[in-house]
């Protein structure tokens, strides 16, 4: 019968944990074969990203119609877009396609560096945001796509779902890690209302990825055939699990990975 396939259209990470190499580890880890579309090339690791080099929208448009030729995946994700003429070009490159499709609204790294440059913003509402089954952004992303200040509480967060929800996309995550408190609360925003979901809040510096990991999780557990919300709810508790055991891996000086493999490894 053969397994669930997933396609990350992202950036690369030279140093493994976020970007393309971030989400084939994660589709890896929740048994689902990975293929990908490259946007944007970096030179990072745990501490900075040094430099960025977009690829040509003609080469990102290339890739993903190799891919969808050949090896239809039964979802997308969509993270680094760079630049808006790369926006554009995955949106015409995705027409017809009827799976879901995460979108993770890259902006700015760990490390505080832009990923997106600011004229792509317009372009990602929309183009592709409409497009979008889930959308993904954490407090600073879900404000910069509105044009408001950061959410300060719980209310406010609920409402900025709200309003991204108006510009297309069928379902909402406002992830709660730049957050404060013991728990850490990822808000599912839909037509029917709010679903909150918690975990303990985990005391690490290694949370390199999170973001992409989390979206890859998501569309890996769509591409499976899981509802939303599930997807959702299994994404979130795998995720947990590779930020508790991120300590364990020992990579880097700075914001190190998390543990893709940690229910593989031993």
């Amino acid at each position: 019968m053969g397994y669930a396939s997933a396609l990350t259209i992202a950036g690369s990470d030279s140093g493994g944990g976020a970007g393309i190499q971030g989400d084939l580890k994660t589709f890896s880890a929740l048994g689902v074969y990975g293929t990908s579309a490259i946007t944007a090339i970096t030179a990072q690791n745990t501490r900075g990203v040094l430099a960025v080099e977009a690829v040509s929208p003609a080469t990102v448009t290339a890739q993903i119609a190799a891919v969808l030729d050949d090896i239809p995946p039964q979802a997308i994700k969509i993270g680094m877009l760079a630049s808006p003429e790369i926006v554009v070009a995955v949106a015409a490159a995705l027409e017809g396609y009827a799976g879901p499709i995460v979108l993770d609204p890259v902006m700015v790294a760990k490390s505080g560096d832009a990923l997106l440059a600011k004229e792509a913003e317009a372009a990602l509402i929309e183009y592709l945001l409409p497009r979008a089954d889930v959308l993904t952004p954490n407090l600073p992303e879900a404000a910069r796509l509105l044009g408001r200040d950061e959410a300060r509480d719980a209310e406010e967060a609920e409402a900025q779902g709200r309003a991204l929800l108006v510009l297309g996309s069928q379902a909402i995550l406002m992830k709660g890690g730049h957050a404060k408190g013991p728990t850490c609360i990822d808000r599912l925003v839909t037509a029917s209302g709010v679903v909150a979901m918690e975990q303990p809040r985990l005391a690490t510096r290694n949370t390199h990825g999170t973001g992409c990991s989390l979206s890859s999780a998501i569309a890996a557990e769509l591409a499976k055939g899981a509802h939303i919300e599930d997807a959702v709810r299994r994404a979130q508790l795998w995720l947990h699990g590779a930020i508790r055991a991120a300590d364990g891996l020992g990579i880097g000086s700075g914001h190190g990975p998390v543990h893709h493999s940690h229910e593989v490894w031993t």
